[in-house]
This record gives structure tokens, sequence and C-alpha cells, in this order.
């Protein structure tokens, strides 16, 4: 029974933190486009140029 007494403390301040830690993320912009990478995979990449290595004589 003397374990509820840690564990509940514990349990409540990670809660917390988890909720302050959702918050801040939402009020940072984290969530605002969800929908552009889920898309963004279906994009062809534009064809690179190989890369014109220095040459020495």
């Amino acid at each position: 029974m003397s374990v509820v007494y840690i564990a509940l403390p514990i349990a409540l301040v990670l809660a917390t933190l988890a909720i302050i830690a959702f918050v801040w993320s939402v009020k940072q912009g984290q969530y605002d486009d969800l929908e552009t990478p889920a898309v963004r995979i279906l994009q062809e990449d534009l064809p690179q140029k190989p890369k014109e290595e220095d040459e020495q004589d």
C-alpha cells in the first residue's frame, strides 16, 4: 500500500508534463499541416546533376 504514495505522485507529475508538452507543441504549430507530409512521398524528385569532380593535371 505504501507504493501508492510513491507511484501516484510520480504518475501525476508525468501526466502533467505530457499535457504541458502537448499544449506547447500545439501553440508552436507542430500540428498545423498534417496533409503535406503524407503527399510529399508521392511527388517525384527533380533529377540531380552529377557532381563534377575537380580534375587535376
